[in-house]
């Protein structure tokens, strides 16, 4: 009897969030929620299909468990491979408190997995008492910022995914392991006086992304931004003047802090 065995690896999407098309108010972080993206893809293997049912995934973080319901219908795996056109499909997303993620799990339904080989679909079954999900090993702990955004990437090894029982029946035992990076930057800062109420414009070409200063402590974030430069426009009310500071450089992971601003009347 041969045995083929599951892998599934877990790895953060690389690539950036672009920004918005039109002026609009941003999440400023300050509610301590970090949006995240779940998608999957795979590493080719023998089989002419193998169909997921993926319930959810679960994370974990300071000890309580955030359940990310999938969106996706069953899907056959082998349809999405990095550096194809179809490199991923996106499983779930949602937002969770920032930050560290102690444990991952993935979660499939009990029924719908099935695979196909030689033209004949056959059931994936799963070990009992699986019904928590599979826990991820993480080479690291991941980090989650406020306003930033992340995009958690299940890579499906398909060559090690199924154990066959040698009578035309397989199983499905997955292995999980996971690493953490995020697709998109931040920019914070504090600008004073609180009497300006300034509306804070984060502007790349014709791209805007905005919101406002804190009223009670003029602190500011902007999230959600690609790799590159950016132009910061103040803009207060009547009494005081606008103010920008241009070449501000933002990278994914990483908040790029400006500082205390004093706009002048």
């Amino acid at each position: 009897m041969k045995k083929k065995f599951l892998s599934l690896a877990m790895v953060i999407l690389l690539g950036g969030i672009g920004i918005f098309t039109a002026c609009k108010k941003d999440n400023d972080g300050s509610d301590g929620m970090t949006k995240v993206q779940i998608k999957m893809t795979d590493a080719p293997g023998n089989f002419e299909k193998i169909n997921l049912n993926v319930k959810e995934i679960v994370l974990v973080s300071s000890g309580k468990r955030y359940v990310f319901a999938a969106t996706t219908s069953k899907f056959n795996i082998l349809d999405f491979r990095i550096g194809t056109s179809n490199p991923d499909i996106l499983v779930a997303s949602g937002e969770m408190p920032s930050g560290d993620i102690t444990e991952i799990r993935l979660v499939l339904n009990d029924s719908g997995n099935t695979i196909v080989v030689g033209g004949v679909e056959s059931a994936l079954t799963t070990p009992s008492g699986q019904s928590s999900g599979w826990k991820v090993k993480l080479t690291s702990v991941p980090s989650l910022e406020p306003g930033a955004s992340y995009s958690l990437l299940l890579d499906f090894d398909a060559a090690k995914s199924i154990v066959s029982t040698g009578n035309g029946k397989y199983i499905l035992k997955p292995v999980v392991r996971g690493i953490t990076t995020a697709t998109s930057g931040l920019i914070s800062g504090t600008v004073l006086p609180l009497a300006a109420h300034p509306e804070i414009l984060v502007i790349a070409g014709t791209d805007t992304v905005g919101t406002v200063a804190d009223p009670l402590t003029g602190k500011f974030t902007v999230g959600g931004l690609a790799n590159g430069t950016y132009s910061v426009k103040f803009v207060p009310v009547t009494g005081y003047r606008d103010s920008t500071i241009t070449n501000v450089t933002v990278n994914v992971g990483q908040n790029t802090a400006l500082g205390t601003v004093v706009l002048k009347p």
